[in-house]
């Protein structure tokens, strides 16, 4: 696939798709299913219908990455900067920093919050700003002086409510800027349901960088990589994975991040996962084969993104984008908070598999 493909994957949105809050409990979004074998397309009123679309010993996989509260606004001499810290890397803090082109190098900033933690800028690059901290910080200094760094197009200010509802209940380690939005879908009483059909839940770690957000350039076509995101995998999660596959019983990934973290650490040699720590710059395009997952649930995602063309490298490039008109007809909503959409590569009669 080319860069100037990408236009294929361009939709119009209308601004009222973009759902802003959740919804009032985290299971009554709706459910597309797309079944890739049959070529259908169909619509469902509450995510809770996804039990019956699973069959025991399914196994379902979510990240369980936690959002860390890393968009904190900084006070220089004359105007405060929204910021948002990104990671750390010899003592200087890789930064997002709106209006950054109005700070020089050696600036120093105050978090606006506490008035207690500094920085200097020490270096600008691109579109980053590195800036060194006089303390280290940690994530308490994060909770005190910062909020969760909901996306940039939801358009408005983070509320209390965001701090529950933009993170997952699987969610335990800090360090994201951004939530794996397929699982906020899940909730107790359905941890509850799936446990009764015994269903298996299980958890990986990918850390959830900035580089979600960013566009598509024609770098990351010609390279065949998008930006860097570290995971991880335990010893007992590979186990559970790899006696999935020979029993020939279906893996589901919760999310694009998850299947990124998935994929990459997957031999299609040995029809095995590895475990330990990885890392992944995957860029997965419409006409790749996905080897490590039967089924994907996921949310709706941004016109001509690198989740769009994940999602229909998975689902197929036709039905995906079939479905994407289905949704906005039907009045689906859209990223982050919105609904979602589960793609099933198996009948549920036949165990046929589906490849591109």
């Amino acid at each position: 696939m080319l860069f100037s493909d990408l236009g294929e994957f361009e939709f119009e949105l209308p601004e009222e798709r973009i759902a802003r809050y959740p919804t009032i409990h985290r299971d009554e979004s709706k459910l597309m299913v797309l079944n890739v074998v049959s070529g259908t397309i169909q619509s469902t009123p509450s995510f809770k219908n996804l039990i019956q679309y699973l069959r025991e010993g399914d196994v379902l996989v979510a990240n369980h990455t936690k959002v860390s509260k890393r968009r904190v606004y900084l006070k220089a001499l004359y105007r405060t900067h929204e910021a948002v810290f990104l990671e750390e890397k010899d003592e200087l803090w890789k930064c997002k920093i709106r209006n950054s082109r109005k700070l020089k190098t050696g600036d120093r900033l105050t978090d606006q919050k506490t008035k207690l933690l500094s920085f200097v800028v020490k270096k600008k690059e691109g579109e980053f700003v590195f800036l060194k901290s006089d303390s280290r910080l940690n994530e308490e200094n994060f909770d005190q002086i910062g909020e969760i760094p909901i996306p940039p197009y939801l358009k408005r200010e983070a509320n209390p409510e965001d701090e529950i509802r933009y993170q997952t209940l699987f969610a335990k380690t800090p360090g994201s800027v951004a939530a794996p939005t397929a699982g906020l879908h899940f909730s107790e009483a359905l941890f509850k349901t799936l446990e009764e059909k015994r269903i298996s839940i299980c958890t990986l770690e990918l850390t959830v960088g900035y580089g979600t957000f960013q566009p598509l350039t024609e770098e990351n076509f010609i390279n065949r990589k998008l930006h860097r995101e570290e995971f991880f995998l335990e010893e007992k999660i590979v186990k559970i994975l790899n006696t999935a596959k020979k029993e020939n019983r279906r893996i589901f990934s919760i999310g694009t991040t998850t299947l990124r973290a998935l994929e990459s650490s997957f031999d299609k040699n040995t029809n095995s996962f590895r475990a330990g720590p990885g890392a992944t710059e995957l860029f997965v395009q419409p006409e790749d084969r996905l080897y490590s997952c039967e089924g994907l649930i996921t949310n709706f995602h941004l016109p001509g993104s690198s989740l769009l063309l994940l999602v229909s490298a998975f689902g197929g490039k036709d039905l995906t984008l079939k479905a994407y008109q289905k949704a906005i007809q039907e009045k689906y909503r859209f990223y982050s908070y919105g609904d979602a959409m589960l793609i099933l590569r198996y009948d549920l009669q036949s165990n046929q598999d589906k490849s591109f």
